[in-house]
């Protein structure tokens, strides 16, 4: 049927104005989209979704800083550090992949926004959750992500996609799992030294790395692990102090990871910030007032010895003021602690970011 010349205006107007719109909106906008791979630390409700996993955030008083005091699936009492970094590009936050395939009406399924594949609890290794094996590890989420480039094609056009995705930020923020598994595990232990566990952890996450980006992938934001020793569920089992050879391992694992971004720069041509968390941390927990921290040790959301002898449950003892505490369960940092990473992270100086940050990043 031919349309009527009467309708020609309208419908010219409305594509007119809806790409001024689009104009607009993409101008406040540094990056296309991010994608996001990672642990509980980045996770923003992937968890949710797995049916029978322990390894969840959606209940109080999680979330309790949260807009609405909504407990989301984030592992804190606020935004974590995904949604600070999307905040600074001018995007909202990429939603969970598990919340966008679990609709029944896919016909509209998009994922040119970004999205994030991060799950609590999940590991570089398949078996980091090993005492539950209750997360999405990092080959299945790039296996996810498989899907999403297909479907970027599909959406796109090859050249399109090859586009979008190359000026498109993907961030990992993963390992710490992996190191605690290590040291809870005594099969591991004997299986490995600390330096051969820590170069098969390099070792798995190049391969991964490589994968995403032959899917397009050339902008990394790679968040290396914190003084994973000094978080209050390892202190309680050191009387108190931090688990010095935890630390070391994290220490050991940066600095390889350090070492393969590099000969991956030079291999295949990826640009990336990689984040010294480690220096950041530390320097927040030693000298937590020049920051407006009263509380560097104990989690402000648990039960018993620094709060640290549960996660946090609904009839948890809650901190009145979660701005004082850097650290919100037995393992995860408040919205405070991860509002000064993601600071440091996005315009931070070269101590902590390398070769640059990534705002610097994003103009290459």
């Amino acid at each position: 049927m031919i349309m009527a010349p009467s309708n020609v205006f309208p419908i010219t107007f409305f594509f007119f104005t809806f790409f001024s719109v689009f104009i607009t909106l993409s101008k406040a906008q540094m990056v296309p989209a991010i994608y996001v791979f990672g642990d509980s630390l980045a996770d923003v409700g992937n968890n949710n979704y797995l049916k029978i996993s322990l390894l969840k955030a959606n209940f109080p008083h999680n979330g309790v800083d949260f807009p609405n005091k909504k407990a989301t699936g984030r592992f804190g009492n606020g935004k974590n550090s995904a949604d600070f970094l999307a905040e600074k590009v001018g995007l909202p936050t990429s939603p969970p992949y598990l919340s966008l395939v679990s609709k029944s009406n896919k016909q509209n399924l998009s994922f040119v926004a970004g999205v994030s594949f991060a799950s609590g609890g999940a590991g570089i290794f398949n078996g980091s959750d090993e005492k539950f094996r209750q997360s999405i590890p990092l080959s299945y989420q790039v296996n996810y992500y498989s899907q999403v480039y297909e479907d970027i094609g599909l959406e796109l056009g090859s050249n399109g996609a090859q586009d979008h995705l190359s000026k498109s930020l993907f961030v990992i923020v993963i390992g710490s799992n992996d190191i605690f598994a290590y040291f809870d595990s005594s099969k591991l232990r004997k299986e490995s030294t600390p330096n051969q566990y820590v170069d098969s952890m390099v070792s798995n996450l190049k391969q991964q790395l490589e994968r995403i980006n032959s899917l397009g992938a050339r902008k990394f934001v790679v968040v290396g692990t914190g003084p994973v020793g000094c978080c209050p569920a390892q202190r309680i089992s050191n009387d108190g102090d931090c688990n010095e050879d935890a630390n070391s391992m994290s220490i050991r694992y940066n600095d390889g990871l350090k070492s393969m971004l590099q000969q991956s720069e030079a291999a295949v041509h990826i640009k990336y910030t990689f984040f010294e968390t480690y220096g950041v941390f530390s320097d927040i927990i030693q000298n937590g007032a020049s920051y407006g921290f009263t509380e560097t040790e104990a989690a402000c959301c648990g039960f018993g010895k620094l709060n640290a002898d549960s996660f946090c449950l609904p009839i948890s003892s809650l901190c009145s003021n979660r701005t004082d505490h850097v650290f919100w369960d037995k393992f995860h940092p408040t919205e405070a602690t991860h509002g000064i990473l993601v600071d440091k992270l996005f315009d931070g100086p070269s101590q902590y970011t390398f070769p640059t940050n990534v705002k610097k990043l994003i103009a290459l």
